[in-house]
């Protein structure tokens, strides 16, 4: 059986995903046995009688899942850019709560708005339409 971000991504939110992520990751530490008490009801019983180890599935999914996370959290970035110029930030105060610098956050904004615009013209379901992507690009304004 193998498991890949792309099916995931659509099964699973960013919210389920960081939490199974947490619980993998936490798993493979030994701290589900550490911290569920002895009296835990059967559901942190269940938990502390599996191990600590991962599996390799589980391992695998533990990698697939962070990536799926890496992807949602980096287009929910580029829409929170978007949202923030929409709302009249400036590229300044983007790169602050980015805690970088505006060139490069406007680069990759443009480079994401590129991609969006590809990836539409492969798949119409997908992506920015040419008006999305005009609008994404004027909203942005120059480079700083």
């Amino acid at each position: 059986m193998t498991i890949t971000p792309r099916e995931l991504e659509d099964e699973v939110t960013l919210q389920v995903a960081a939490n199974r992520i947490d619980f993998l990751s936490r798993r493979d530490a030994g701290v589900v046995e550490a911290t569920a008490p002895a009296d835990a009801d059967d559901f942190l019983a269940d938990l502390r009688n599996t191990g600590t180890r991962l599996d390799r599935h589980e391992a695998l999914e533990l990698l697939a899942l962070g990536e799926v996370v890496y992807r949602k959290a980096h287009d929910s970035r580029h829409l929170g850019m978007h949202a923030a110029l929409r709302e009249g930030a400036s590229w300044s105060d983007i790169a602050t709560a980015l805690d970088g610098d505006a060139g490069l956050a406007w680069d990759a904004h443009h480079q994401w708005i590129e991609d969006q615009s590809r990836l539409h013209r492969t798949d119409p379901a997908q992506g920015l339409d040419a008006g999305a992507a005009a609008t994404a690009r004027d909203l942005s304004g120059p480079r700083p």
